[in-house]
């Protein structure tokens, strides 16, 4: 990568500022997979063919993933563009396939259903020329139109009205366009419609062809441990004809791809509730010198498998391979510490003794840890914490300070690393780069509750795990009193409806009452009325009676 490389801090690629115009030079490979759908892959083409970005630099491979009949390439398509065939079933499988035969600089994805508007190209490329770790991403309209039978000059009055991709706007939106320091900017990373340097590819390694779904998001990731930078862009429309598969499927196709990348994507925290299960990328790996002496390195290691944090693994190294064990004189070995150390984690399934510092890439964090030094039951918590919520690319723990230098535990996040060696000038600290691209703060080890282990000590004994514990109690307490809140809740809406009740039965009870009162009333205007013709009539009776 190039040393003049512009300096991003977390994905805030703002401070990039790609120009207008710019003079084009990256070749660019559009790997199209797909099965049957001649029709709208002729469409595709043909939007191609129209790019403004300069032919000669643009190369398209369609990938005919065992299509039946096999697809052709028609007439209406850009001068460079090869057709492939990937047999083996799955969009994974095909765009690998396209992957090995692109040259380009730059990658795009495209689907065989996606039609790019003239610039869309372009306003990737534009990107790619201002910094060679980007990820771009354009924005998808979804029409239910009619495929026509050839790509119509004003593709807005063919296609629209159309839905926007209504997940990655809400994503943009509520992170402010992915700069506002979001925890998971590699969900951009859709194969629709993105563009990645091919160099950027080359270090995180194809696509997973074993997961069945969630490919793109699980290749996100990668590519973000690997440095990159996520860039949404609306310049580059394009659109969808028809909805996708998970727009259909929503929930379905989440149930089967969650089983999937819940192993894979460590960030995605909510689906690592287990609080003991081991994960093929653990959340963070320790790294501990298995040669510092036995008992130290089991002070640490063992400190470290009684965390609170179970989501970790330990990195032993060592020359485990040359280690020979005298079966005559055991006690007068001269590596016997490297023979209790190996055999006493030998089938520890977290631990793995290697002789390299080998950590998987896709790890989201490393802590490098002097062996004779341990942390309490929530210190690594803790640091993750830390380097969590401030996005941190570096929590230096300063262990131990004298005249012969400074002991020091490190937790590396493992993409602020990687964007470093991307943009760091020969010579240059590495640590200062990652204060660039990311920060770096020092703690005191003894705050965070790290101790020393005296040699020749006994190895102290795993505590119970208090703050476990207490985390477990506080959760289930927690859950307790949201219980007793929705029960409270539901008693006092039972209380409304009953009130409800006497309310209405009382207004209908003083609505029964004022209607016998007022037949009442009206009994008492009768009898009155009443009493009064029966005594005017007996005084017209007795008058008469007089007279006569």
């Amino acid at each position: 990568m190039s040393a003049r490389a512009p300096r991003v801090r977390g994905n805030d690629y703002r401070t990039i500022r790609p120009p207008a115009r710019f003079t084009p030079e990256l070749t660019v490979s559009v790997v199209v997979p797909a099965y049957g759908g001649q029709d709208k892959l002729d469409l595709v083409l043909a939007a191609l063919a129209r790019q403004t970005y300069p032919a000669e630099l643009t190369e398209v491979i369609v990938v005919d993933n065992g299509s039946e009949p096999p697809l052709r390439l028609p007439a209406d398509r850009p001068a460079r563009t090869r057709l492939v065939g990937c047999p083996e079933p799955g969009r994974a499988t095909a765009r690998n396939a396209g992957l090995a035969a692109a040259t380009g600089q730059v990658i795009h994805w495209l689907d065989a259903d996606v039609v790019l508007t003239p610039g869309a190209l372009e306003a990737h490329m534009r990107w790619h020329h201002a910094a060679p770790y980007l990820v771009v991403t354009g924005y998808l309209r979804f029409t239910e139109a009619e495929v026509p039978a050839e790509l119509p000059a004003d593709l807005a009055a063919a296609f629209e009205p159309a839905e926007p991709h209504a997940w990655i706007v809400d994503l943009v939106e509520r992170t402010d366009g992915l700069t506002d320091n979001p925890q998971r900017p590699f969900s951009l990373h859709v194969g629709g419609a993105t563009s990645v340097n091919a160099r950027l590819i080359a270090a995180a390694g194809p696509m997973d062809d074993d997961l069945v779904l969630g490919q793109d998001t699980e290749l996100g990731y990668r590519l973000a441990q690997a440095g990159a930078v996520f860039v949404p862009e609306p310049e580059a429309r394009a659109y969808h004809l028809g909805p996708t598969m998970r727009m259909r499927d929503k929930q379905p196709i989440d149930r089967v791809s969650h089983a999937f990348v819940a192993d894979r994507i460590p960030a995605y925290r909510w689906l690592r509730g287990h609080p003991g299960r081991q994960w093929k990328v653990p959340y963070v790996t320790a790294v501990v010198d298995g040669t510092a002496g036995y008992d130290a390195v089991r002070a640490a290691v063992d400190a470290l498998l009684a965390s609170t944090v179970p989501d970790l693994s330990v990195l032993v190294l060592g020359p485990w391979d040359d280690l020979r064990r005298d079966r005559r004189a055991p006690l007068l070995d001269p590596a016997l510490d490297l023979v209790l150390v190996e055999g006493h984690y030998r089938h520890e399934g977290r631990v793995r003794l290697a002789a390299r510092d080998d950590v998987d890439p896709a790890v989201p964090f490393v802590l490098r840890l002097p062996a004779g030094w341990v942390p309490g039951e929530d210190s690594v918590a803790r640091l993750l914490d830390l380097a969590r919520d401030d996005g941190l690319g570096l929590v230096a723990v300063l262990l131990h300070e004298s005249a012969d230098g400074v002991v020091a535990a490190r937790l590396e996040r493992s993409s602020a690393f990687a964007r470093a060696r991307l943009v760091a000038e020969p010579g240059e600290d590495l640590d200062d780069v990652v204060d660039e691209v990311s920060g770096v703060t020092w703690v005191e080890g003894e705050t965070y509750g790290f101790t020393a282990c005296s040699p020749g000590a006994a190895v102290a004994p795993v505590g119970r795990r208090s703050a476990y514990r207490a985390r477990v109690e506080a959760r289930a307490e927690a859950e307790r009193l949201a219980k007793e809140n929705e029960r409270l809740r539901e008693q006092v809406a039972r209380w409304k409806d009953e009130a409800g009740r006497w309310r209405k039965s009382a207004v209908e009870l003083r609505r029964e009452v004022g209607a016998l009162r007022r037949q009442l009333a009206a009994a008492d205007r009768a009898q009155r009325s009443l009493r009064a013709l029966v005594s005017t009539t007996m005084r017209r009776a007795l008058t008469k009676r007089l007279r006569d």
